[in-house]
């Protein structure tokens, strides 16, 4: 049976010491600051990043340059005879796109997963990934089983302030303008490609609540799980650990049947919403 090695990139939320732990490997999203090359997870912390932030500092992101990408493919096949990489959603980076096509190159050892994933839900595809190669599954069947269920899965996430997605060009002046001037809370949704408005909130009470009610009726009517059993849920956030800590208990106790999982958001996903974030996610179990 041919040995399979899984790959993410940072996006994923999974460090470097949890990759260890896992047995997979993850190459760092890049970032720019002030000129400077700077990779979430190796120099640059969740401290660092907020503090940069808090300054104003302009910060830009981009995919993993494909040298580096190559090098930690060929790296990894000296030890493995195929791979699985699954890198963040191809609606919302050129990543997966750049590795399909140096997987070409590879003859069939290197198998780039697009299941449309990001941040916790690409993170959860991780370890559907370990658990199906645990169960003999190939690095094709792994990839092919992957995309199959891509649909599988949602995302809401409420903002704090329009004003880092305005200056990412995510949404228009005067509609961050007037969400500010309203001191609306926004609530945005990821389903598959994109990133969209889902619902505005007056308060971040609201928003949370507007967050669960949705959550609910996905377990209901798009995965057919309305007591959760069948289903993976998440929570993440940006800096504000503690308002996390309240949501989650506000969500454990409306989804008793699941078990949640608390993480920060991947830097690369902070970079364009800003601190005070919350987010909820789903995927359905594998079978």
């Amino acid at each position: 049976m041919a040995t399979v090695a899984i790959m993410t990139d940072s996006n994923s939320g999974i460090t470097q010491e949890e990759a260890v732990k896992l047995g997979v490997y993850v190459i760092p999203m890049p970032f720019i600051i002030k000129g400077t090359s700077y990779f979430e997870g190796i120099n640059l912390t969740q401290e660092q990043f907020y503090g940069l932030l808090a300054e104003d500092e302009e910060i830009s992101t981009s995919m993993p340059a494909m040298g580096n990408t190559m090098d930690m493919f060929d790296e990894i096949l000296e030890s493995y005879d195929e791979l699985v990489y699954i890198p963040m959603s191809s609606g919302l980076s050129g990543s997966t796109a750049a590795a399909t096509l140096l997987a070409e190159d590879y003859g069939n050892r290197v198998y780039v997963v697009d299941n449309h994933r990001i941040s916790v839900t690409q993170r959860q595809s991780v370890l559907d990934a370990i658990t199906l190669r645990d169960r003999g599954m190939s690095a094709e069947e792994i990839r092919n089983y992957l995309e199959e269920v891509k649909a599988d899965s949602s995302i809401y996430i409420m903002v704090d302030t329009m004003y880092y997605l305005k200056k990412g060009g995510r949404v228009t002046p005067a509609a961050a303008s007037i969400a500010t001037l309203l001191k609306i809370k926004p609530v945005l949704s990821i389903n598959g490609e994109k990133l969209d408005l889902f619902s505005t909130a007056r308060t971040v009470k609201s928003a949370k609540a507007t967050m669960i009610e949705q959550m609910k009726k996905d377990f209901k009517e798009r995965f057919n799980c309305p007591d959760g059993t069948g289903m993976n849920l998440e929570i993440a956030y940006t800096k504000d650990e503690e308002l996390a800590k309240e949501f989650y208990e506000e969500v454990k106790a409306e989804f008793p049947n699941n078990e949640i999982v608390l993480q920060p958001l991947s830097l690369s996903v902070s970079c364009h919403i800003g601190p005070g974030s919350l987010a909820i996610a789903c995927s359905k179990k594998i079978g």
